[in-house]
């Protein structure tokens, strides 16, 4: 009869493991879930904030005919080159302050209604932006959370979950030193 106990006693103990090892790994998965579908969504918004720029480059070339080579020359070494969200949201940043600096040089880009459409399409991305930036982060912070906590971080081990870094505009571990834009 004790083995017969003991025997079932070991048993419910493994289901009740299992169990628990199940709802974890599941809540890790509702967590990656989540942050893809914010990845996707800063994504999009990354991907209209560039297309603005980019067709914002034959307007303000109409506009400023002596600047002709240089307009947004940043936007179009973009084009060929594969960056992560992050760097790209840095570089947009500066195409965005230097397609500002167009408007300040033209009198006619101030008035033209295209370029002005641009630079509404621009701000509204920018709130869009930062409030993608918000939930991600949120996102990231219970889900490190949760693999940093015992015992949810034997499931993050056995399943291979690292910590995710934040999408602030800020890395304090690369070597550009202008992370702080104002």
């Amino acid at each position: 009869m004790n083995t017969i106990m003991i025997g079932l006693m070991i048993f419910i103990i493994i289901c009740i493991l299992l169990i628990w090892y199940v709802v974890v790994y599941n809540n890790y998965q509702t967590y990656i879930i989540r942050i893809n579908e914010a990845e996707a969504f800063i994504d999009t918004t990354l991907r209209k904030r560039f297309d603005l720029l980019n067709k914002s480059i034959g307007i303000i070339k109409g506009n400023l005919p002596n600047k002709k080579e240089e307009v947004l020359e940043m936007i179009v070494k973009l084009r060929s080159r594969k960056l992560s969200n992050f760097e790209l949201d840095r570089q947009l940043y500066d195409a965005i302050n230097e397609f500002h600096k167009y408007k300040e040089m033209s009198e006619d880009l101030k008035n033209s209604e295209a370029f002005l459409k641009i630079e509404l399409g621009l701000f509204e991305s920018e709130s869009e932006i930062v409030a993608a930036r918000k939930y991600y982060n949120d996102i990231i912070t219970d889900y490190n959370k949760l693999i940093r906590k015992f015992p949810s971080n034997i499931v993050a081990r056995f399943s291979g979950y690292k910590l995710k870094p934040y999408f602030d505009g800020k890395d304090m571990n690369d070597d550009i030193l202008n992370d702080f834009k104002l």
